[in-house]
C-alpha cells in the first residue's frame, strides 16, 4: 500500500521550499512567480482539504434541488440546472436555488480567495 507523502504532503514541501528557501533569495519579477506558485500551491492544499465534503454537500443540495433521486453525476447535475435556469424553468423564485447558489459560490471562494473582503458578509 502506497499512502506516505500524500498529495497534499507534497505540495505543502514544495510551497514550505518557495516560501522558506527560494523566495527570499529572489527579487524582481523572479519573487513575484515565487509568490504566484505559493499562493497557487495554496489554493491546491485548500481544494484538497474542502473538496470532498463541498461536492458532497452540493450533490445532496441538487439532488434536492432538481429532484434527483439516481445516481447522476454532480457535472451532469450542474449541466441540467444551468439548462433549467437558461430556459426558465427554474429562476430565482425556485425554492432553495438562491441558497444552493450561494452556499456553492462561498464554498468556492473560501477555497479559490479565502481573504477575500466580502467572504465574511457573505457567509451572514
Amino acid at each position: 500500500m502506497h499512502n506516505q507523502p500524500s498529495v497534499a504532503e507534497l505540495a505543502q514541501a514544495v510551497k514550505n521550499f518557495i516560501d522558506d528557501t527560494a523566495a527570499p533569495n529572489l527579487t524582481g519579477h523572479a519573487a513575484f512567480h515565487a509568490r504566484v506558485a505559493s499562493n497557487t500551491l495554496a489554493t491546491v492544499l485548500r481544494d484538497l482539504e474542502a473538496r470532498l465534503k463541498n461536492e458532497r454537500d452540493e450533490t445532496t443540495r441538487l439532488r434536492t434541488l432538481l429532484g434527483d433521486d439516481t445516481n447522476t453525476s454532480l457535472d451532469d447535475m450542474n449541466r441540467q440546472l444551468s439548462a433549467n435556469i437558461q430556459s426558465g424553468e427554474m429562476d430565482i423564485s425556485t425554492p432553495g436555488l438562491l441558497a444552493h447558489l450561494k452556499i456553492t459560490t462561498i464554498a468556492q471562494i473560501e477555497v479559490d480567495q479565502p481573504n477575500y473582503s466580502g467572504l465574511k458578509a457573505a457567509k451572514s
